[in-house]
């Protein structure tokens, strides 16, 4: 995310920036804007909310109707095929140290006559 450097501006008694207005349009931001103070910094944000993002299959169905040739992805290497997949032991907890707390185990006392 790049930054850009906003002079502020008197306004009256208050103080005040000019947004670019691709962003207001970008984030659908008309007259108004919810400010919220944050640790660090101030948020800016629509009433309305953030606009409406794709689903999954929304996306997926957008691709494929597309003419963009994906050809050159297929290509690539992910390393997967490097890797041995043969069959072994089960792995160790590793991320588990072991206890130091032991736990008897109790004998059985016989019955007394």
């Amino acid at each position: 995310m790049t930054g850009v450097t906003l002079k502020v501006a008197r306004i009256g008694n208050s103080r005040g920036v000019r947004l670019p207005a691709q962003t207001l349009e970008r984030f659908g931001i008309g007259d108004s804007v919810v400010m919220e103070e944050r640790a660090d910094g101030i948020l800016l944000r629509p009433i309305a909310g953030v606009p409406v993002k794709l689903s999954w299959v929304q996306t997926a169905t957008a691709m494929a109707m597309s003419d963009e040739d994906w050809s050159e992805w297929e290509s690539l290497s992910d390393g997967l095929d490097k890797i041995p997949w043969a069959e072994s032991a089960p792995a160790k907890h590793v991320a588990e140290p072991k206890s130091a707390y032991t736990v008897k185990k109790r004998t059985k006392k016989s019955p007394s006559k």
